[in-house]
């Protein structure tokens, strides 16, 4: 642990679930919950690297951590996600953090969309959002108190080219998160968003990042750097943790100064 970083003792040994949690900004979620000694669960269908980062994780475990709990499981499907959180409940206690990052940003043109691919751009990039808080809120109750972390983009915010219907899901998060937060705070449960910008992930490089797209980096970020996935999970850090109490139905932007 690098000891320049913020360290949450409020998050010691609390179970946490992390959806999208194999590789990019979800690892790196789990990677920094599991280092402030955070009971780690994390969805996603990639078993390869899911398998890994748990086989990583758990081969470097102190006496204050827990190995992480990997689950290969589809979030389009509502029933196997309900099934998935009753496991991390029965092997982890309640969950008392959630961190809703599961998402798909494949580009597409506005001629090109069919109701299908409609129905499943919404149902990888909000749905499951909606669903996995409903199914962790009863043990937030049970808790006395607990923190639902979506994330959004700024994507919608800074008008993107084709990618119209994952903007439109994730202009829904900001809204959703205000909802929940309103109806979830008399039981102390906090609901934050916390929004993206252009994150430097192996996958971003790989598929879009361009000449074109360091430029607009360069000319639209206030520093002149990378957003890393780091950067989110430092900032994840602090809303699941007790050092936010006061804070819930927010936009917390992370993207070097874009927006």
């Amino acid at each position: 642990m690098n000891p320049n970083l913020a360290q949450y003792p409020s998050l010691k040994g609390k179970t946490v679930l992390i959806t999208g949690g194999a590789t990019g900004i979800g690892a790196a979620f789990v990677e920094h919950f599991f280092a402030q000694g955070s009971k780690v669960a994390f969805i996603d269908i990639d078993t390869n690297a899911g398998e890994a980062l748990a086989d990583t994780l758990g081969a470097s475990l102190d006496e204050n951590q827990t190995r992480p709990m990997y689950l290969n499981i589809d979030l389009t499907d509502i029933d196997a996600l309900r099934n998935g959180i009753a496991d991390v409940r029965s092997a982890f206690g309640p969950i008392g953090v959630l961190v809703n990052n599961a998402a798909n940003d494949k580009r597409h043109k506005i001629e090109d969309v069919t109701p299908e691919l409609y129905d499943q751009t919404i149902a990888v990039n909000i749905r499951h959002q909606f669903f996995a808080a409903q199914a962790v809120a009863e043990d937030m109750k049970k808790l006395g108190g607990g923190s639902i972390i979506n994330l959004g983009s700024i994507s919608w915010m800074i008008k993107n080219s084709n990618i119209p219907i994952y903007m439109t899901a994730k202009a829904g998060v900001q809204g959703m998160t205000r909802g929940l937060a309103r109806d979830l705070g008399q039981f102390n449960i906090r609901v934050n968003t916390l929004v993206p910008g252009w994150v430097m992930t192996e996958k971003q490089k790989r598929l879009w990042l361009d000449d074109a797209g360091k430029r607009a980096i360069k000319e639209n970020q206030c520093i002149d750097g990378e957003v890393l996935p780091a950067h989110l999970a430092r900032a994840a850090l602090f809303l699941a943790s007790d050092d936010s109490s006061m804070m819930t139905a927010q936009d917390l932007i992370i993207d070097g100064g874009w927006v």
